[in-house]
């Protein structure tokens, strides 16, 4: 099978690009339709659109028009690939006939397309009906792809009784950047600035160029005043873009008890109980937020890895965390221009609701996919984790646990057990506090021989702590330039 080579202007996405290749240079009469989903700003429609031009396709993008605008906007597209005029199409059956006669060879891409099905609930079951065994799509050698950032929709797409559903050869829902990625596309090697810009932006690639004009920060000593030029300013997107998220998601009418229920979260509130109790609700009455909220990728709930029924909800979005934790209840003097003075104002919720957690999950996500040796073996799941311990009528939070895959009549290992300070140095009292949850994890049956114990710190590690791991392999620590090496 033949790949098409990635285009030098799309960065990163060098698994999504080789799947979307392998899809559409498929010789399998089989392969014909692909569903391709994710949030707005994550590159679907650059991607794709290089695609369809590496292809030789067809790349079109709706809008949110009616039937009849829409069939018009199409037969204008279509015909500027012949060479110009007008296709007028009487129905959605007759474009996708038309497509498929003008567009023999390579990817036709329907970008944007839950617009499609709202003005036209019955075109999947028309692609369906054209994919059929007697379609006639099967006479063409195109590929056809649809793709949405209404997730709702999109995950619809394939489910249960749609019509689609068993049709697609491929199912790509786009990502944002990972950190190192993001460090890299947004040019910082400071790793310490690194960590604070992805706790505000994320990986969301728009973000770099059309939100911001291109401002990244110059250094370590910029990060502040780049906030106050870019995030906190608003004259740049990037200021009203968190509250755009959740305006974009049709799901969500009234934003009121979202924004609460996102607060919650930001504040530290994140399991049911606690964001129910700090809204103000009983914890029934969040269900359906939480739930909307998680179908959008804007939160997702994380299980507690050692313990069944535990759980906790996270803002996907570090962007909204921001907000959140800052801008929100100062939007007044933001809109009146005082920028600086809220900048200044918020630096303790800044650190401990933005870049704590942030710096956190940049641990988790190292600890996934660390080096080969730095465990005893591959972790099968990285979470944080309570240890409660009965003789102190005490909790210990562990912030990064590291297990194996689970083996039958065996106890799960345990690789590491971590904990992660963004502003503090680090002593041998956090050290204890692991050596003591690894002793009571060992106690309840689980295999900690060989758990390696890591101090995670954006500040660094005292002398004692730093002789201690110089003296024992076993205990690992973790700094910012670690994890991005």
């Amino acid at each position: 099978m033949s790949t098409l080579p990635k285009p030098a202007d799309v960065f990163d996405r060098e698994a999504e690009w080789q799947a979307l290749s392998r899809f559409a240079t498929s010789e399998s009469p089989d392969v014909r339709l692909g569903v391709v989903s994710g949030r707005r700003r994550m590159g679907k429609t650059f991607l794709l659109d290089a695609l369809a031009h590496a292809a030789g396709g067809f790349y079109y993008a709706a809008t949110d028009a009616t039937e009849t605008v829409t069939l018009a906007d199409l037969g204008a597209a279509l015909a500027a690939r012949t060479g110009g005029g007008q296709y007028a199409f009487a129905n959605w059956d007759d474009a996708l006939q038309q497509l498929f006669r003008v567009v023999p060879e390579g990817v036709i891409v329907l970008d944007e397309f839950p617009y499609l099905s709202r003005v036209a609930p019955a075109l999947p079951s028309l692609i369906q009906r054209a994919l059929g065994p007697r379609g006639y799509a099967r006479r063409s050698g195109a590929r056809l792809l649809l793709c949405g950032s209404a997730l709702s929709v999109m995950g619809q797409l394939l489910s249960g009784t749609a019509p689609l559903r068993g049709r697609a050869s491929l199912e790509l829902v786009l990502q944002p950047l990972g950190y190192r990625e993001a460090a890299e596309f947004w040019g910082v090697t400071d790793p310490r600035l690194a960590v604070l810009l992805y706790s505000v932006v994320g990986g969301t690639p728009a973000y770099r160029r059309e939100f911001v004009a291109g401002d990244a920060p110059d250094g370590l000593a910029d990060f502040g005043p780049w906030v106050e030029r870019t995030v906190l300013s608003p004259q740049v997107p990037l200021f009203r873009e968190a509250r755009y998220l959740l305006a974009e998601d049709s799901d969500i009418r009234d934003t009121t008890i979202y924004h609460a229920v996102l607060a919650a979260i930001a504040a530290g509130n994140n399991t049911r109980g606690g964001i129910a109790s700090y809204v103000g609700r009983k914890s029934p009455d969040i269900g359906h937020p939480l739930a909307v909220l998680e179908d959008s990728q804007l939160i997702r709930r994380e299980t507690d890895p050692l313990r069944t029924g535990r759980s906790w909800y996270r803002i996907s979005e570090p962007l909204i965390v921001f907000y959140e934790a800052v801008m929100r209840r100062q939007w007044t003097r933001l809109e009146l221009g005082d920028s600086a003075g809220v900048w200044d104002s918020s630096q303790a919720a800044f650190l401990a609701q933005v870049a704590g957690p942030g710096f956190e999950q940049i641990c988790r996500s190292w600890a996934f996919s660390a080096p080969e040796g730095i465990f005893d073996d591959r972790p099968a799941t990285v979470a944080a984790t309570i240890v409660t311990d009965p003789g102190r009528r005490d909790q210990i939070e562990v912030d990064v646990a590291a297990l194996s895959g689970d083996e039958p009549g065996r106890p799960r290992r345990v690789l590491s057990l971590g904990e992660v300070k963004w502003g503090k140095i680090m002593t041998m009292r956090h050290l204890d506090r692991l050596r003591r949850a690894r002793d009571l994890l060992s106690v309840r049956g689980l295999n900690t021989e060989g758990a390696r114990l890591a101090c995670y710190s954006g500040a660094g590690f005292d002398d004692d702590l730093r002789a201690a791991a110089a003296e024992n392999e076993q205990i690992l620590l973790i700094g910012p330039g670690d994890l991005y090496t």
